[in-house]
């Protein structure tokens, strides 16, 4: 066997097995052992592998590495999904139609995308996935700012001042955050804080939606101060501390009981808005008691 192709495939090995000694090699590769010794010791010198004792394993796969440091997507879809479900539920209820609304990226605003359905609105929103979900299942104005695609946090944004969203006003923006303290709203990312504060700058009335989680959670950026957020609704398991805090800083304060949550609904993220439209048009969602709206 030619040596480049033979080192594919000793890669090729460990990976699927990890680790290997030079005999189990030997075999695997009809190769002598000063043969696979060789190999081992070229492959370790182009950093490809290690060697170990008798052996070999493949070096650690580097993490993807993402722009945004901020948790994914997918990953906070499957956090605290009853009380998001709810809080949610509760935001859209404040949406009179006929009003122009800001929607940022996230999970818990997401999750307003299922009751969003009904209603008659203009909406601005930097989350690629609930525009294309409102798009298909909805009569509502949908507004996406110019800027790029970051996949994994479900969010389009741009770094230039000179955006579509400095030409819209808004009666209320609606947003999650990373954490919420003394400090104000907490963010984790500097292109985000940018971004953000663009859009809350185009609404009149700024409405947080944070699962009680959240009131534990430190970030090292402030987004802007309590005394711009308008109300905050939460959860029931949010500390009485908590909401004082905020009740003395003028915030008004709602909180809602978490529903439950047919495991459908936290699928759906994962789903194509044509595979989303079916399964609202099929009713899936208010098959189970105590999920109809």
């Amino acid at each position: 066997m030619i040596n480049h192709k033979r080192h594919k495939r000793l890669l090729k090995l460990l990976d699927e097995r990890e680790h290997a000694s030079v005999q189990q090699l030997m075999e695997w590769l009809s190769a002598s052992a000063a043969t696979v010794r060789r190999d081992i010791s070229w492959l370790a010198a182009k950093n490809q592998l290690t060697r170990t004792r008798g052996g070999a394993q493949r070096l650690e796969q580097k993490k993807k590495s993402y722009t945004l440091s901020s948790e994914t997507f997918q990953n906070n879809a499957q956090q605290n999904t009853a009380a998001k479900r709810a809080i949610a539920r509760y935001a859209t209820s404040m949406c009179n139609n006929g009003e122009t609304i800001i929607i940022n990226g996230g999970t818990t605003t997401f999750m307003m995308a299922e009751f969003l359905v009904e209603k008659q609105l203009k909406i601005l929103t930097n989350s690629f996935l609930m525009a294309e979900r409102l798009l298909v299942t909805s009569d509502n104005e949908i507004i996406l700012p110019g800027g790029k695609v970051y996949r994994e946090q479900n969010v389009i944004l741009s770094p230039f001042e000179n955006d579509v969203a400095q030409h819209h006003y808004a009666a209320k923006m609606f947003m999650g955050v990373y954490g919420l303290s003394i400090l104000g709203l907490m963010e984790a990312d500097p292109l985000l804080i940018q971004a953000e504060k663009r859009l809350i700058g185009q609404a009149e009335e700024l409405v947080v939606l944070v699962d009680s989680s959240k009131f534990q959670r430190k970030a090292g950026l402030v987004l802007c101060g309590l005394n711009r957020v308008s109300t905050v609704i939460t959860d029931t398991g949010a500390s009485d501390s908590a909401v004082q805090l905020l009740e003395h800083y003028g915030v008004r304060v709602i909180t809602v009981e978490p529903e439950a949550v047919d495991p459908r609904v936290v699928e759906a993220s994962a789903l194509s808005s044509h595979d989303y439209a079916a399964v609202l048009e099929a009713g899936a969602y208010h098959r189970h008691a105590g999920l109809v709206s």
